[in-house]
């Protein structure tokens, strides 16, 4: 059977997205195609499904054939339909490497006089913002040398078998890497990304064919590679391009465990230090210690790259895609870096040395006085008290929110918890979720939106129709209450978590008084199972998302019924105006500034504020400095936001003061 569909991940089938897909894939015992336009591929390779070049926007089909056929065309296609799959939002990864090539230059790049290479300095591609300056530390590991010899055909076997060793033993050695402790989320998901290359049967099969042929297992690994890596670098995606360099650094280390070599590695880079490379692998980087990098200078490279990612992703300032004139910094004794520009300083002069130092200070000074603010609790002029919580869709976000200072959770998505398993998730697993979720924040509440799903990003086990407009459709809060059998196992897991935190339950998509009212007659039937089997349990309050102009209509209402509000600016901002957040054509509707959009914010804070119910904001204008005074203005006394902006939320609200 087969099933097309537009394509609505991110920025498409990159890297990241690419492996989850086929990870996903592969959990079905169907072949699977994917097919853009007239070519078609093995949707269970990564390679071939990168080099496919998916795009946001673009028409896909998906074909499988096999007993579990139907159960992959619906998880795939609906993968393929969530705008979150394989990004940040999804797992904790940053934002950079969803939209690498989107870098927001939040600080001006440094006044430093001319950047001519043989003047004062060098010009590279800023990969990531920020200012370094530091003793140089060359990494430029040898090139791998190769026999390039024909083998004889009693050879051949034995040098197969080693090509399957080899392929082994840079698998395993990936494996260690994800398991160690520390690694960060991003990190982890650049080395799956790596180690899927180097299980794909695109490039194990292209080297097994050459070896059979006759050719040198490391001849046959750099020929296979090369192959690869040069029809990444011919498309027409910059992000895409840059997936070269990781081939060919995933075909170093298989020939290196065929030499019975071991790498360079980075283990003696000195604290403070400046790393310069013709080309550093994103495996090198990801395993160095990369709290003593003060910065990253390479030949190779640009905004896209995985080096790129990891540097944005841990505050390293970086300078990528020097050429060759990076090998001129191997003799440096300093380097001075400006991640902003591009700019790069062999030993720079006294002059230069105290503006980089300069700039290195207020850099620091900024963050600093942000970092004061991870344990502040901002208050009003009256003394009322606003949170500045998080938003977050897995566990693994909670230690960056922990670390930002995030007074709790003001949206968990729960639709990714059901996205991430190819059944339904059992009601012992969502509970367990939850109950985590509230022990990690505790005291503070955490505020969990019930399943909020549509024709739009569907899930295994929920059959949706066909429709021509999902965003309007059955979703939500609608298609829970038609499906208890999906709705009360949520219901019941929450209840039971509630016995280990202070969780809060909000129902998505509301636009009438009955939708809550027939929540809470399904919250008493669990209520009394619960009792009934000596379940332990607690009772949560309740409350909804307001994202419908129906629910701003009728709020005074709603208010009378629920014990809090939280204002979801991304789909109140699409259906006030009537413009879809994902059609770039009319991106520019989609604006919470709107007068509408605004009012209709207003409308909703003040009657849960007559009601006396707390209300809050869990859309991404809830993290916009320039608008939580206004939002504070209104009534609100919670915001929620993505973890990076906690800390300078705290500050704003703080510095307001008595002027609200």
């Amino acid at each position: 059977m087969e099933r097309s569909t537009i394509v609505r991940v991110h920025d498409g089938l990159h890297a990241r997205p690419a492996t989850r897909f086929v990870k996903l894939a592969k959990g079905f015992e169907s072949d699977i195609e994917i097919v853009k336009a007239d070519k078609s591929v093995s949707a269970k390779s990564s390679v071939k499904l990168m080099l496919l070049g998916v795009k946001e926007n673009e028409e896909v089909t998906v074909r499988a054939n096999g007993a579990d056929a139907i159960e992959a065309i619906e998880a795939l296609i609906g993968y393929l339909e969530n705008p979150l799959s394989g990004t940040a939002e999804e797992d904790g990864a940053t934002a950079t490497e969803r939209a690498p090539q989107a870098i927001v230059q939040s600080r001006p790049a440094l006044s430093v006089g001319p950047v001519d290479a043989g003047v004062a300095g060098m010009k590279g591609v800023a990969a990531s913002e920020g200012f370094a300056i530091g003793p140089a530390f060359g990494f430029f590991p040898a090139e791998i040398q190769h026999e390039n010899r024909m083998l004889r055909p009693d050879e051949i076997a034995g040098e197969a078998a080693r090509l399957n060793q080899a392929f082994a033993t840079v698998q395993t050695r990936m494996d260690t890497s994800l398991a160690a402790k520390g690694l960060a989320e991003s990190d982890r998901g650049i080395i799956a990304a790596l180690k899927d290359i180097a299980c794909d049967e695109e490039l194990t099969n292209a080297a097994t064919v050459l070896v059979n042929g006759g050719i040198d297992a490391v001849s046959a690994v750099i020929g296979a590679t090369s192959k690869i890596a040069a029809d990444f670098a011919s498309m027409d995606d910059p992000y895409l391009n840059a997936r070269a360099d990781d081939v060919n650094a995933v075909g170093r280390q298989i020939c290196l465990a065929l030499l019975g070599q071991d790498d360079a590695n980075l283990e003696a880079i000195p604290s403070g230090s400046i790393l310069i490379a013709e080309d550093i692998g994103a495996w090198d980087l990801a395993r160095a210690p990369l709290k003593r990098i003060a910065g990253v200078i390479c030949g190779h490279g640009g905004a896209t790259s995985h080096v790129a990612i990891i540097a944005r992703a841990h505050g390293i300032p970086a300078v990528l895609g020097l050429g060759q004139i990076v090998h001129d910094l191997k003799g440096a004794k300093s380097v001075a870096l400006d991640g902003n520009s591009g700019a790069v300083f062999a030993d720079p002069d006294a002059a230069t040395a105290d503006r980089f130092r300069e700039a290195i200070g207020k850099d620091n000074a900024e963050k600093q006085l942000l970092k004061a603010y991870r344990d502040v609790t901002p208050t009003r002029a009256d003394g009322k008290i606003i949170e500045i919580a998080a938003n977050l869709g897995s566990l693994e976000e909670i230690e960056a929110a922990q670390e930002a200072g995030a007074m709790g959770v003001g949206l968990f998505r729960t639709e990714l918890l059901f996205m991430r398993h190819i059944h339904l998730p059992s009601e012992d697993l969502q509970a367990e979720t939850y109950a985590t979720l509230a022990k990690a924040f505790a005291p503070y509440p955490v505020i969990v939106r019930t399943l909020d799903i549509g024709g739009d990003k569907p899930i295994s086990g929920i059959d949706f129709p066909d429709e021509e407009n999902p965003f309007l459709g059955w979703r939500g809060i609608r298609m829970c209450l038609d499906r208890p059998d999906v709705f009360k196992p949520q219901l019941r897991a929450l209840l039971r978590a509630a016995v280990h935190g202070n969780i809060k339950v909000m129902l998505p998509m509301v636009s009438s008084i009955d939708e809550v009212r027939a929540t809470r007659v399904l919250i008493d039937k669990c209520i009394g199972e619960l009792k009934a089997q000596n379940t332990p349990h607690a009772t949560f309050d309740l409350g909804i998302m307001v994202e419908t102009p129906a629910a701003v209509m009728v709020a005074p209402m709603l208010a009378r019924e629920v014990a809090f509000f939280s204002i979801g600016t991304n789909d109140l901002t699409q259906y006030i105006m009537a413009a879809d957040r994902l059609n770039p054509t009319v991106a520019k509707l989609n604006d919470v500034r709107h007068p509408a959009v605004m009012a209709a914010i207003e409308m909703t804070a003040k009657a849960a504020v007559e009601a006396g119910i707390m209300v809050g904001m869990c859309g991404e204008a809830a993290g916009r400095v320039d608008l939580i005074p206004t939002f504070i203005k209104m009534g609100l006394t919670e915001l929620s936001m993505s973890p990076s902006s906690i800390q300078r939320a705290k500050k704003c609200v703080q510095e307001l003061g008595a002027a609200i």
